[in-house]
C-alpha cells in the first residue's frame, strides 16, 4: 500500500511530532504532581535524558510512545509500508538505545520506571502503573 500523503505532506506531518511535553507525558506529570511528587524534567546529565527525574530518590521515569519505541501493544506493532528498511532500523535503534540507557542508569544506582503511551489512555490503568513510582519515591523521602 502506498502512502496516502505526498512526500511534502508526510514530511510536514513528521516534523510536527514532538519529543517532549507530549499528551502522554503531560498526563503522567499531572497525576504524579497531584500525588504530591515533585520532579525535574528531562535530566540532561543522565543517560537517555529521562522525562522525569526524582533526584532525591534516585528514580527516573521514561514516558515512551508505543510506535517509536516498538512496544508490543497494538499501537507499537504496525510498521510503515513505505521506506520499510529505514523505519525498521529507526525504531529498532530507538529500542536498542532505550535498553542501553536503562542499563547505564541502573549501573549508576538509579531506579528506572517506564510508562507506555497506551497506558496513559485510561486514567485508572495509568494510576495503577504509577502506584509503584509514587510508593518508591515517597518511601525514599522518609529514609
Amino acid at each position: 500500500m502506498t502512502d496516502v500523503h505526498s512526500p511534502e505532506q508526510r514530511s510536514f506531518n513528521m516534523s510536527r511530532i514532538r519529543g517532549r511535553d507530549t499528551k502522554p507525558e503531560l498526563r503522567v506529570r499531572s497525576l504524579l504532581h497531584a500525588a504530591g511528587l515533585r520532579y525535574r524534567l528531562h535530566g540532561k546529565k543522565l543517560p537517555g535524558k529521562p522525562d522525569l527525574v526524582f533526584a532525591g530518590a534516585r528514580t527516573v521515569v521514561f514516558v515512551h510512545g508505543c510506535f517509536w519505541h516498538m512496544h508490543r501493544c497494538k499501537f507499537g506493532k504496525p510498521a510503515p509500508e513505505t521506506n520499510k528498511n529505514f523505519w525498521a532500523e529507526k525504531r529498532r535503534g530507538n529500542a536498542d538505545r532505550d535498553k542501553r540507557n536503562r542499563a547505564a542508569l541502573r549501573a549508576e544506582g538509579w531506579k528506572v520506571f517506564e510508562i507506555w503511551e497506551c497506558d496513559t489512555k485510561d486514567e485508572a490503568k495509568l494510576l495503577k502503573k504509577l502506584a509503584p513510582v509514587i510508593d518508591f519515591v515517597k518511601a525514599a523521602r522518609q529514609t
